[in-house]
């Protein structure tokens, strides 16, 4: 007793193997004095999260290799030994703040199927749930904290990973298999980066990756829930109520030029981070991906442009774009990358715009499906007439409010239509268009040009009586 109260008072906190009374805090120490964890497997872990200890491993044990330099990587169709997510099946990734005793720090947990056990060439279902833990993390930083499995994962050779929450779309290329990449390393990868790069706020981390069916669904059903609570937290603010903007130029390895600007009334491009995510972000990491953007020198407040807005992306575009206009689609519109949830493009012969979503695999009134548009959208290019988007934005006040918003959406694909229906109600009363929602086709009612127009025509949409958009 004596050797620990000399300890305490030196601001060493002691670890009891027996049931003693637990010190709070002291003078001396930063977080408790005295602690017990008569658990012998477990004191390694307690002392690290006490002290606090920061963790960082100097190379992940990986049977590829992983550098920066892979992070662009595409893994054809060609080389790929499995895939998941996409349009192949249901997956999802989840980041949630987590009580430290419920956590059992670097462990990986896999339940249902290795890739090993799949066809070449074959799919699976997938489901990574990241429970993270420290005295600094909070709910607020768990988006943050999820968005950046997109890098972690895009490190590893031979391995591609695409979108987030319940839209990623991950590859995992033959060459990677026979060297020994398993789902584990996925898990691994993700433990060591958060401790490595956000060891001030992740004490531990624990990973469990599903690919048994019934659990993806189940569990997928509960992260849609979590995603639309943080959906729900900027709601009530607006662009005019804020005096900067926050950038986002995580997906640069894959579109050097792109630059997401994300406003209160403008999620991000990939509906992972809104507004209060970037600024929670560039709280967590002042020289990350996410900066803030001054709205100085208002230029155009129709189409959205501010002179410093522009200038930022000049600068992080590589000087590659000069001029932004937040609130147009048809003039100078945000560039896209790959990440996108859907795709808004203008249907000149209806004298509007159709949506269509990363999910839904036929063809459009353009005669393109979603993927033969993504290449022309992607890459981070401005092209007028087209533009990747959040699907939240859909019934954002700011939707290409410089062409007339909401009013001129003319076909969404059905799963998209469906899934925001309540939201599209709302807005579209809020124009004075209470029977918009029956009025947008979809799949069901158009798949053409002349069949969608048929339909408008039929079912009277304000589109038709707008000033042309071309």
């Amino acid at each position: 007793m004596a050797a620990a109260a000399g300890a305490i008072s030196l601001g060493f906190p002691v670890i009891a193997d027996t049931e003693v009374p637990e010190i709070p805090a002291s003078r001396f120490c930063l977080h408790e004095a005295l602690v017990p964890e008569p658990k012998h497997d477990r004191i390694v872990e307690r002392v690290i999260e006490v002290r606090p200890i920061t963790i960082k491993l100097k190379e992940i044990p990986l049977p590829v290799p992983y550098s920066g330099a892979f992070e662009g990587e595409r893994v054809r169709k060609e080389n790929m030994r499995v895939q998941f997510g996409g349009k192949y099946s249901r997956a999802f990734e989840l980041l949630v703040a987590a009580p430290a005793d419920r956590i059992r720090d670097g462990k990986v947990e896999l339940i249902g199927d290795d890739i090993d056990r799949v066809p070449d060439g074959g799919s699976l279902p997938l489901g990574i749930l990241i429970e993270a833990a420290g005295r600094k993390m909070a709910k607020d930083f768990e988006p943050i904290l999820e968005r950046q499995v997109h890098s972690f994962i895009n490190w590893a050779m031979g391995v591609m990973h695409m979108g987030q929450r319940d839209m990623i779309w991950v590859r995992i290329g033959r060459e990677a298999f026979e060297k020994g990449f398993r789902l584990r390393h996925l898990g691994e990868i993700i433990a060591a980066r958060l401790h490595n790069d956000f060891g001030a706020i992740v004490n531990k981390v624990q990973v469990t990756i599903f690919t048994d069916a019934d659990e993806v669904a189940s569990r997928i059903g509960e992260a849609e829930k979590i995603y639309r609570e943080r959906d729900l937290r900027v709601a009530g603010m607006t662009d005019e109520s804020v005096d900067e903007f926050y950038s986002c130029t995580l997906c640069q390895s894959f579109a050097p030029s792109h630059v997401c600007i994300i406003s209160p009334e403008r999620l991000g491009l990939c509906g992972a981070y809104n507004w209060l995510d970037g600024k929670a972000a560039h709280e967590i990491s002042p020289a990350g991906a996410n900066q803030p953007v001054p709205k100085t020198g208002l230029v155009d407040p129709a189409l959205g442009q501010w002179r410093g807005i522009n200038e930022f992306v000049f600068e992080s575009s590589h000087r590659a774009l000069s001029k932004l206009n937040l609130y147009s689609i048809m003039r100078d519109p945000m560039t896209s990358c790959g990440c996108f949830e859907a795709i808004v493009a203008i249907v000149p012969e209806a004298n509007g715009v159709m949506v269509v979503s990363r999910e839904y695999p036929g063809q459009t009134p353009l005669g393109m499906d979603f993927i033969t548009m993504a290449g022309m959208v992607g890459g981070g290019v401005q092209t007028p007439g087209f533009m990747g988007i959040g699907r939240l934005y859909v019934t954002s006040p700011k939707f290409i409010s410089a062409e007339g918003g909401i009013k001129r959406l003319v076909w969404v694909s059905g799963d998209l239509k469906r899934a925001l229906k309540d939201r599209i109600e709302e807005r579209a009363r809020k124009v004075g268009e209470a029977d918009l929602f029956d009025k947008i086709a979809d799949e069901e009612t158009a798949v053409d040009s002349a069949g969608l127009l048929e339909f408008l025509q039929k079912a009277d949409h304000p589109a038709l009586k707008m000033d042309p958009l071309l």
